[in-house]
């Protein structure tokens, strides 16, 4: 069975992390290819760039952004083939973003974990 976890772009990657899929459409400003040790970039897993934008990462749009970010995610292709196509080991979701609770891999791994078989 797959789990899915969430790190910080900025925390040293460990072989514990298993699978590891950057997820925002930029890369993490400062870190090297090496540093990030990625399996895969998966950039359409990202929210829009207009979803993004609104967002801003502003905890009080965080339960509206989570609705909508999960509504793209509904009709995204990519994210249709990633519940197929997912490692069934641990996988772990890197993410640029400061806060660690309030961003887009948090509501990406919650819908991975529903959704996956």
């Amino acid at each position: 069975m797959r789990t899915v976890f969430i790190k910080r772009a900025y925390e040293a990657a460990a072989e514990s992390d298993g699978y590891r899929i950057l997820v925002d459409r930029l890369w993490p400003r400062g870190r090297t290819k090496d540093q990030m040790a990625l399996s895969q970039w998966s950039k359409d897993w990202a929210p829009t760039p207009a979803l993004r934008t609104w967002f801003d990462h502003r905890p009080d749009r965080f339960a509206e952004f989570s609705r909508r970010y999960t509504s793209e995610m509904e009709v995204n292709p990519a994210i249709r083939e990633a519940l197929t196509s997912l490692p069934k080991k641990r996988v772990t979701l890197v993410y640029g973003a400061r806060d660690p609770k309030i961003n887009h891999a948090v509501v990406l791994a919650g819908y991975l974990k529903r959704h996956g078989k």
